[in-house]
Order: C-alpha cells, then structure tokens, then sequence
C-alpha cells in the first residue's frame, strides 16, 4: 500500500498569496527519470508548449499517439517515442483534450485563446491510421480568454461535454452533438472560481470535476449542479504554487490517484481518490533525457502502453528543455507509484 502523506497543513490563501512572490520548496519528492521525449516543439525561446493528451491505440497500445499544444503555432502529434507524426497550425490553442465517440471518431478539443475577449473551443478529428488532425469547427463559448479546458461525459446518443475554464474563473459546460457533419452546441455557465484557473480534468465516475485555480488550490465540482469545494489548497508544502496541469488514475468505480502540477517548485503532487488523501510528491530528474520544470499542462493513463510503458503512461511539459525549444516527457507510471510506496512517510 501506498503510505498517506502525513502531516498536510492548509495555510489561510491569503498567507499563500502573500508568499506567492518568494521562492518556496515544498515537502520532499521522490525522483523519477523520464524513459522518452518528444521533439522540441516549433517556437523556440518563447514558452510555447503547454498541454498533453494520450490517445490509446486498442489494437497495439505500443502505437497510440500524444498530441501536444503549442499555443504559439498549433497542435502537434507524436508517438511514444517522441517522433513527430504530423503537426495542424492554429495559434492560440491553449489546453487540448480528446475524445472518442461511439462512432469511433476521435476528437481533439482544444481551448482557443486567440480572441483575448472571448473563449472559444476548436475542434480537429484525429486520423489515427495517419496521425493527421483535421479542423472541424471552432464554437463560441462565452465571456474570458480561453484558457483550461477537459473532457466530460460521453452519452450513448453521441453528445458529449466538455468544460472550459478561462482565465476570467467562470467555468462553463457546453454540450456537443453532430447532426450529419454538423456539430450542435450548447453552452451554459456552471460555476466560477475566484481567480485565475487552468488544470481541468472531469471524473464521470463520480460526476466530479476538478479545476486548479492556480493561486489558491484545487476545486471538486459536481458536473450537474456546480456545487464546490476546496480539496486541497496551497500549502507551500504539498502545493506550491501556480497549481497548473490536472490528470487522474481511475481504478474502479471511485477509486485511483489525482496528480497536480506544483510548478513552484518543479514537482508534482498526488491524491489518492475520491477522498483526496495525499500520497505524496515526485519530480522528473534528470536521467537519459532532462528534468522537467515549470510544468504547466500533465496528462495520464494507468493502463499498459506496450513494453516502454507497461503499466501506465505518464506525460508532463517541460517549460525549460536546455537549449532547445520546450517539449513534453514521457515517465512510467508503474514507476513513479514504485518510487512513492519505496518513500519513507513525511515528518
């Protein structure tokens, strides 16, 4: 088992505001070394890359597919070795989800911050004989610049959700559903954070959402009716902050593990679901690629990836990739669990 993370004191957010400007290490992490990269994406000196999505390949999960945004210039796909397949130019594209219909269209849904004034949601079908995206739509979502953005429910008619968090802390739902080649929606205003999110992940097990709000901690919200509550705050010692990416674990019908970027202080910190017991906290160090540090967006799958990643896939940006233009690393799942039950507790 897994040991809890004992001694996880909340601090007041008006304190962790204060201290948001000085530099802070939170409690120690254990180190895990990533087993693949990615190209750098295409905009150097500039922080470009930001969010990742994992496409499962059914057949021969050896050949699934990561797509990457690089909110400068567009949407990349790679393999899990890290080799570019295809790259779709669109500037702006902030955060990126997937998912797969019924139907067995795959969809890259991605947040679109180019109109500073109005959030938007762009639509691209991932081919994934080809690796290809090909845009389908870019839907109006509402006031805010676009910004977080994740997956819901999946209907058996076809419809789908997905959730946009602009930077102005409204959270919207909107509901999609093709008619034909057309692409119906409908958006209404879910509830609102008070400052600044970005990390979005949605659990349908649970009907939970999970917003970061990058100053102040991590929100549970009920998918329907918006009800919220702070389930785990910044604390300078579990999370530091900005909190930025958001992925999960699903083991059964509630069960599995929550992981958060602290990008205060380079490391990223695990739940255990669905009571948000923390676990504890790793870091990507250096090792046969690079560390990773100033993670914004994460992305995470427990199930087996082929012999690389045979039990589980875990990917973080990389906001400082040496010399090179910022990437996404590849980690072992099955290894940072191992790392985390090896920890001795927390004082």
């Amino acid at each position: 088992m897994l040991k809890p993370f004992h001694g996880f004191a909340l601090i007041s957010l008006g304190i962790a505001a204060a201290c948001a400007s000085i530099p802070v290490t939170g409690d120690p992490a254990v180190t895990v070394t990533a087993v693949a990269e990615t190209e750098p994406v295409g905009t150097a000196n500039e922080d470009a890359a930001d969010d990742p999505a994992i496409w499962r390949n059914p057949a021969d999960p050896a050949k699934s597919l990561i797509v990457g945004t690089d909110k400068k210039a567009g949407l990349h796909v790679y393999d899990l070795a890290g080799r570019e397949l295809s790259f779709m130019p669109a500037p702006g594209l902030n955060n990126v989800d997937l998912v797969e219909l019924p139907d067995g269209r795959v969809l890259a849904l991605s947040s679109d911050r180019s109109d500073l004034e109005t959030a938007h949601v762009s639509v691209a079908r991932l081919d994934p004989d080809t690796a290809a995206l090909t845009p389908i739509a870019r839907i109006e979502v509402g006031p805010g610049e676009g910004y977080g953005i994740c997956m819901g429910e999946v209907d058996g008619d076809g419809s789908f959700t997905v959730f946009s968090a602009p930077k102005n802390g409204i959270v919207y739902r909107t509901t999609l559903q093709f008619e034909g080649e057309e692409l119906i929606d409908k958006t209404e205003t879910l509830t609102s954070v008070p400052s600044q999110p970005e990390g979005c992940i949605a659990d349908p097990r649970t009907g939970t959402l999970y917003i970061g709000e990058e100053a102040a901690g991590i929100w549970a919200i009920d998918m329907q009716t918006g009800d919220k509550r702070l389930v785990a705050a910044v604390d300078n010692r579990l999370l530091v902050a900005d909190v930025e990416g958001l992925a999960i674990a699903p083991e059964g019908r509630d069960g599995g593990y929550l992981v958060a970027s602290s990008q205060g202080d380079n490391a990223y910190a695990v739940f255990r679901l669905p009571g948000m017991e923390p676990v504890g906290r790793f870091r990507i160090g250096a090792g046969a690629f690079g560390s990773t540090e100033e993670t914004d967006g994460i992305e995470l799958d427990p199930r087996a990836f082929g012999p690389a990643f045979p039990g589980g896939l875990f990917v973080a940006q990389d906001g400082m990739n040496g010399a090179s233009a910022q990437n996404f690393k590849l980690v072992r799942w099955d290894a940072v669990l191992e790392a985390l039950e090896a920890a001795p507790p927390a004082p």
